[in-house]
């Protein structure tokens, strides 16, 4: 616990006073804080991310890491994706002893029921402003994923599957 000898003034300064572990994300200098995932949306984001990891392992074509972990898109953005890819030509945004500071090739985000919009809407948009190649989401009632890809700074949808992501990135399909 640390004290606090002056009140912070920028919502970054409280950002960097929250506990470790604290699911919060900052979005066009605004806190964003949730609950902690549901037990369906966690064995979710563990059978993609057993096949993702094992993929990548196999592959050498980059890492993957699943959320707690803060990715600064800038000074006004940090956000917490379920699952983040890096690729192997970008590998130097991530601090070996800290967070990821700048573009991630791809973000996966398991909706639950009080940010069904937060990931659909405001993330999108976001993701889409900072030039994330490849973002999906994936409802975990319904298996239902929905894909979108980068393509001259818009986002082009990449369809919906059930209990499957085409990645046109890392040029796979998992199955989950």
């Amino acid at each position: 616990m640390q004290s606090v000898l002056t009140p912070p003034r920028t919502v970054m300064e409280v950002f960097k006073m929250l506990p470790e572990g604290t699911l919060a994300e900052i979005i066009n200098n605004q806190i964003f804080m949730s609950p902690s995932p549901l037990s369906k949306h966690q064995k979710v984001l563990n059978k993609v991310n057993n096949k993702l990891y094992n993929f990548l392992e196999s592959t050498a074509a980059g890492e993957v890491f699943i959320a707690p972990l803060d990715v600064y898109l800038d000074e006004n953005n940090v956000v917490q994706p379920d699952i983040i890819v890096v690729i192997k030509d970008n590998l130097r945004i991530v601090q070996e002893n800290g967070h990821i500071l700048g573009t991630p090739d791809l973000l996966i985000e398991v909706l639950s029921p009080e940010n069904r919009d937060h990931d659909l809407i405001t993330k999108k948009n976001l993701y889409e402003q900072f030039d994330v190649k490849e973002y999906w989401v994936i409802d975990p009632d319904t298996r239902e994923t929905l894909g979108h890809k980068l393509v001259n700074g818009k986002y082009q949808s990449l369809g919906e599957e059930i209990g499957k992501i085409d990645t046109g990135l890392l040029k796979t399909s998992l199955e989950f």
